[in-house]
């Protein structure tokens, strides 16, 4: 690429960016690389709004889930040198686990069915925003005999297989995680700008600060205040993303194959793809295939995509919990790529005369499911669980979650009041349109416990309807959680936060006389776990 065209790709890239370039606002950085030559590397915004510091290639992030593929890597090594099977249970290195039928392969490629640490604390009241302890996490996970569905047979993101992976590297060779990886990775391939950050404490040079956008515009700093391990603890620059992703092209680390490890589909129980490879998932960008990861922590967000066949990488990072790396990233992926000449397919739009007619809330009852679909800022929206995602064509009649590490497509026309969803695994499963909600069932009132995650739920009515007043492990108290109906024996339950709200459904059990006898709840890494009715 000549020096003007590396100048036209950085004014198109610019236009990107351009909301990040008001005054005193954070931003993000991207870094672009072809067949090994960087032909971009530039950051916008501020790395710390109160003392004016830009953000340039240097600054250094918090990744957060671009950290699984390096705990993987770690494990594979010590698997290649015999050190751990991939085909154990994580009991057997670490025993405190009750022992479930989960192999670390399952884990590495989010096929356990081990629920995610996150929420099983979460149900129980607390928040990324409250103070814990690393111990407080294994912990939860030690509590849980709960799988979400037989290990192999569906995907689910759980950041308790990566914290759990991130543990067995320290129990196998007796050193930290994080000296693990800087001896067999970060040394090896000049990262010098990369470490684990286990603790939030720890004072890290040029780390970017997390912001959180208002309503008005304004930022505030983002609160987390949960320490972080195999699952997404890691600090790092674009730079040295660049650094690892060429390292899956032209390997230098043992074993010489773990770019091939890692990249390596596995298919499901019964056949069904998985596209959750092992700390990596794949994916397409208009036609060519991809491999890459997200990254999400509050203020934090993060993209690393490769698009091998054209030998292209890009990485955004932004310290804006506004800021969408995911699509940013594949904006900037198509401009290189058609600057290098690459034909790419171009699917139809979705318009709004196609989303409008079926805009509203759908329900599957026997996955336990509710989404709303939507017209919103001139693009089709799902709104799952509480959190808000567009879709996007893929090409075939499919729409599909414009988000990584998700599987939700749905298909335009319906049926009158139905709608197809695939939902991974080979299911395509209909949702039926809510006409209207049903009220809260009257006698749903009572006290609900859940083992698996020590959270108890009392629900009662209010002057406003009904909420439930949580505690669990870690917390007593807190803002009530908004019980909301949606058919005779199914409510919505929300989780206030300071960074998302989050719902859960929960199914309503009933003994043989009617009387409530317990609830069947899930959200969005969580399926069918039981709260027993006490009281």
């Amino acid at each position: 690429m000549t020096a003007i065209d590396r100048l036209s790709l950085e004014r198109r890239v610019d236009a990107l960016f351009a909301h990040l370039m008001r005054d005193a606002s954070p931003g993000a950085v991207i870094g672009v690389m072809q067949d090994g030559e960087i032909l971009l590397r530039k950051g916008y915004g501020l790395a710390n709004v109160e003392h004016r510091v830009p953000i340039t290639p240097a600054t250094r992030f918090r990744i957060a889930s671009v950290t699984k593929q390096f705990t993987v890597s770690a494990a594979l090594m010590l698997a290649d040198e015999g050190r751990l099977s991939l085909d154990e249970p994580p009991h057997r290195y670490l025993p405190e686990l009750p022992p479930l039928d989960v192999t670390l392969d399952q884990m590495m490629r989010n096929s356990s069915g081990l629920p995610d640490f996150l929420e099983l604390l979460r149900l129980g009241g607390h928040g990324l925003d409250r103070p814990c302890r690393a111990e407080d996490l294994l912990a939860a996970a030690c509590r849980n005999t709960h799988l979400n569905f037989a290990p192999g047979s569906r995907f689910l993101y759980s950041n308790t297989n990566f914290l759990l992976l991130g543990l067995i590297v320290e129990r196998v060779t007796g050193r930290k995680l994080g000296d693990v990886l800087a001896e067999r990775i970060f040394v090896p391939l000049g990262m010098t700008r990369t470490l684990l950050n286990a603790s939030l404490d720890t004072p890290v040079p040029d780390l970017a600060t997390g912001y959180l956008a208002n309503a008005d515009g304004s930022v505030r700093r983002a609160p987390h205040a949960y320490p972080q391990g195999g699952e997404g603890g890691m600090v790092s620059t674009v730079e040295d993303l660049l650094i690892w992703s060429r390292h899956y092209d032209r390997p230098v680390l043992k074993p010489a194959d773990l770019a091939q490890r890692l990249t390596t589909p596995m298919p499901l129980h019964g056949g069904a793809a998985n596209n959750y490879l092992r700390g990596v998932e794949r994916g397409s960008l208009r036609g060519l295939a991809t491999i890459g990861h997200g990254g999400l922590w509050p203020g934090y967000r993060t993209e690393f995509l490769r698009v091998p066949d054209a030998r292209l990488s890009v990485v955004v990072i932004a310290n804006l919990g506004s800021v969408d790396p995911h699509r940013v990233a594949r904006a900037a992926a198509v401009e290189a790529l058609r600057d290098a000449g690459v034909l790419l397919a171009t699917p139809a739009p979705v318009t709004a005369a196609a989303i409008e007619p079926m805009a509203g809330t759908y329900f599957n009852a026997d996955e336990l499911s509710l989404f709303d679909l939507a017209w919103r800022d001139g693009e089709a929206t799902v709104t799952q669980s509480g959190i808000p995602f567009p879709l996007a064509p893929r090409g075939d009649g499919w729409l599909v979650a414009d988000r990584g590490a998700f599987e939700f497509a749905l298909r335009l026309p319906g049926a009158g009041d139905t709608l197809d969803v695939a939902l991974g695994a080979g299911r395509v499963l209909p949702f039926r349109r809510l006409a209207q909600r049903e009220p809260v069932p009257a006698n749903l009132s009572g006290r609900y416990h859940a083992a698996d995650c020590a959270a108890t739920w009392t629900i009662g009515a209010t002057a406003d309807g009904f909420a439930a007043a949580v505690s669990g492990p870690l917390v007593t108290g807190g803002p009530a959680w908004p019980v909301r109906g949606v058919t005779r024996d199914v409510v919505e339950i929300e989780t206030p936060s300071p960074w998302l709200t989050i719902t859960q459904l929960a199914r309503v059990e009933r003994d043989a006389s009617g009387k409530v006898s317990g609830l069947t709840v899930s959200s969005g890494r969580i399926r069918g776990m039981r709260f027993a009715r006490t009281g």
